[in-house]
Order: structure tokens, then sequence, then C-alpha cells
């Protein structure tokens, strides 16, 4: 199968809550015929959906999926499942004018939740003889109700383009009431198999099911490791990530409108240092996908329509540089024990229990007796594997708090100086530098402050780093 060229251009949740402002930035703005095809877009259901449906991405709150685990109540995930539906409905019902387009994802919705709470129903009898464990099943459940996110969101976009006279396609890759079982390469080339990309604009769910489970090894990642498989398999011209702002050198409502400045061009390593701080421009497996299909892309707003954004490719920068400026909340997992020196094993053991419990592993350092992993987990989940650690090593001591690890990001540090000048600027605004790391390579340094000056960190080593300048940051409140 052969397509013309084309873009294949994915959507975020923030932005397809606007979806109604991207008619006239995005979707169609001053194009007409032709023009407005070659293009296929990638959706994330609405902002907040998939948090009601699987967990709260931030808080941990528990949604559908973390209710009908837990299994304490059933009116619990029954009652967060009919929330969700209405969730759903309020949120096409401020997209969709026509009330006869109204009814139709009334109905989609509607269609979606009961098959799902019947599914859901009929597999806690099935588990109930004792043969069959729930636990069996949860990864695929977990999937199964993310997918009515994208499918919503795909669904109702594809009839506001119709409505507005584009010829789009609603094309669900969730696998829906579907018997036979495809990988995402034979899920994707049975959606797109048929269609004329000069003709018709696709709208794509972010989530594929497929047999490899996206969710298994990605989690809520999945929707762009999706997005960058078919740009691969299209062999697009080019993949464009389309988000509510651009990709700047700092959080513009933090230091300021006025301050930032749009990277414009970097590499697929400083993407990777930015999704080690949870500031992901792209996930690290969908990147690899599109590098080695030799596919550019872009990171745009999608509000913006006359900015080309962000390029992210594989060229090493023209001269050294810091770029960004970003940083997050971490929890250090400290390991302590006088009789390490010589020993081998400490690492490892450590590693099994984050592994173990599913924890993100940010950054870590180690002397003679001391390991130190700073994590991006909540605490409460950070002090099981401090017990776990506590019961192996008796003689250890463990303990675990919460801080805020900030980096200054680029292509190619060298020459800057920006350890020794990152300190300087963090004394000068009166903040506390519990620890430094840099590495050889010379493409991030991060500083470990306490949790409450996070945010006045990034902004004092934006201002000497970034803007040149070197001023007193007020400390906020922990």
């Amino acid at each position: 199968m052969t397509f013309p060229t084309h873009t294949v251009e994915k959507i975020g949740g923030t932005s397809m809550s606007r979806v109604g402002e991207l008619l006239d930035t995005l979707f169609i703005a001053d194009r007409e015929g032709e023009a407005l095809y070659h293009r296929a877009f990638v959706v994330s259901a609405f902002g907040g959906i998939t948090n009601k449906l699987l967990e709260h991405k931030k808080s941990g709150t528990p949604g559908v999926y973390g209710l009908f685990a837990n299994d304490d109540d059933d009116h619990g995930w029954l009652d967060a499942l009919t929330e969700t539906g209405t969730a759903m409905r309020e949120a096409h019902g401020d997209i969709l004018e026509h009330p006869g387009d109204r009814s139709m994802a009334d109905e989609f919705v509607r269609e979606r939740i009961e098959g799902a709470r019947s599914c859901l129903f009929d597999l806690q009898r099935l588990c109930s003889y004792g043969h069959f464990r729930l636990s069996d099943h949860m990864l695929v459940i977990r999937e199964l109700l993310s997918g009515l996110g994208e499918a919503h969101s795909a669904f109702v976009t594809t009839l506001l383009l119709q409505r507005a006279g584009v010829n789009a396609r609603f094309i669900d890759l969730s696998g829906w009431r579907d018997e036979t079982e495809h990988t995402l390469s034979e899920r994707i080339a049975q959606g797109l198999g048929d269609v004329d990309l000069a003709t018709e604009m696709p709208i794509i769910t972010g989530y594929a099911q497929c047999t490899e489970g996206l969710m298994r090894e990605f989690d809520r990642g999945y929707s762009e490791v999706t997005f960058a498989r078919i740009a691969a398999y299209t062999s697009a011209s080019e993949a464009i990530i389309h988000k509510e702002f651009h990709l700047s050198s700092a959080d513009p409502k933090l230091v300021g409108e006025e301050a930032v400045r749009k990277l414009g061009h970097t590499n697929y390593d400083v993407a990777d240092q930015l999704s080690n701080l949870g500031m992901e421009a792209i996930h690290p497996k969908a990147a690899k996908t599109l590098r080695q299909a030799e596919v550019p892309l872009r990171v745009t707003n999608a509000f913006d329509p006359g900015d080309p954004g962000t390029l992210i490719d594989d060229q090493p920068a023209k001269e050294a540089n810091v770029e960004i400026v970003t940083g997050l909340k971490v929890v250090a997992l400290e390991l302590f024990e006088q009789d390490m020196v010589g020993v081998k094993g400490y690492d490892a053991a450590i590693l099994e229990a984050l592994k173990r419990h599913n924890v993100w592993i940010v950054s870590k350092t180690s002397n003679a007796n001391t390991i130190t992993h700073y994590v991006h987990a909540s605490l409460k989940v950070v002090r099981r594997v401090a017990r776990d650690l506590e019961e192996q090593f008796t003689s250890a001591t463990v303990s675990a708090r919460t801080l805020s690890l900030v980096s200054p990001i680029g292509r190619d540090l060298s020459g800057l100086k920006v350890l020794s000048r990152g300190l300087s600027a963090l004394e000068d605004a009166g903040i506390e530098v519990i620890a430094a790391h840099q590495t050889p390579r010379g493409v991030d340094v991060q500083f470990v402050l306490s949790s409450a000056d996070l945010e006045p960190g990034i902004t004092a080593l934006h201002r000497a780093l970034i803007e040149g300048t070197v001023a007193q940051v007020p400390k906020k409140a922990a």
C-alpha cells in the first residue's frame, strides 16, 4: 500500500477539550478542497476523561478501574462508570451544536458505557467461581476502559468535522466487539487499509487494541506509541504533536510569558531528558520508532497555526546552549549501610524492590556506604519499598523524604559552567542546594532542592542560564 505525501498529527487531551476552536486553527483554517486533506489525526480522550476511567494521573485518585480493582463496594465502580458517561456527554454537549450530532454522540456513549458495564459484571460473576482470578484480567480491563475515552473523542471530532463540510472518517482501533486478534501493525493496516488520504481526513483513536498489549509496557503513554507507529507505517513526511502551548524554555506560567523562549529546534536527546523529568515532548519508545523510520517530529501550539513550532531530530547543536529548565517533585530513597564498602548486591536488591513496586527512577547517586535513588512516586509507595529493604538488610538505615529536582537541559552544555553558575544563582536566590549532579555527556545538570523550592529554583536557574540575569527569587510557601 502507498500513501501520498502526508503528515500524521496527534492532539493531546487538553487541546481536545477545545476541539471546537481547532476547526478554525488546525483542521480547516483557510484551507479549501484538497488542501484540507493529506493529514491523519490521532486523538486522545477529552481532558479528564481518562482520569475518570482509570485513575487521576497526578493525585492517583481511583477512577472506574481503580475502584473495580479494589472491589470493596460494587456501587463504587458502577457509580464511577455512570459519572464518566455523564462527563462524556457533557464534554461533547459543549462541542456539538447540531441536535442530530449530539443525539448520535449520546447514543455512542450509551452503547459503550453499557457494554463496559455488562463486561465488568460478567467478569465479576465468572471470577466468583474460584477457578478464574480477577487479577489475571485486570490489564485487559484497563485497556478496555481506556479505549472508551479515545473512541468517544474520535467519534465526536468526526461528527464535528463532517458538519463543517470536511470528509472526515472515524477510525476505531480500540477493537470494540472485535472477536479477532491482531498485532499493532495488523490493527493499523486493517484500520487504514482503504483510506484515501487525498480525499479523506482520518480521525484515529489514540488507543489501539493489539496482542502486544500497549498498556503492559507503555501504560498511559500508549497514544504516542500508536501515533508513531502510524507515522512510520504510512511513511509520513512529518509527525506532528499539537499541544496547547509551545515547547518553551520553561513553563510560561511560572517564569512569565515575556521571559520564555520557544525552543524552535532540538534533538531526541533533549526529548529523552524531558521525558525522564515527567515533561514528555514524546514517549521515548515513540521517538525511537520515528528515528528508525526517519520521520522527523515537530511539536506545535495547536492554537497558534502560523508558527512552525519546534523541530526534533538527530542533529547536534551548532553551539553550546541551555535550552530548557524544568523539574519535578521526587522522593529521595536513601539506604545507608556501614558494612556496604566492597560488598556487592545492594544495588541489585534496591532496583528489584523499585521494579516490584513499579517506581520510576529519575536519578541516582552513591558513595562508599550510601545509595540514594531519586524517584517519581508517592511517599506512601516509596515507604513500602523502604520496608521491603529494611526486612532484607536488617542492619541498614533506610529513609524516604520528599524533595524536588530541577534541571537545566541542552543538546550541548560544554564550556557553559552550568553547575557552578547554577549553584551561584540558587545561592543568590536564597535557595539551599541539597545535592547537585553533572554527567560527562554534558546534556543536563541536576540540582536537588527542598520540595518547596521547586518553582523558585526553576525561576532562578532560568533567569541566570537563559535570560542571562541572576535575580532574587521570592520563595513560595511549602
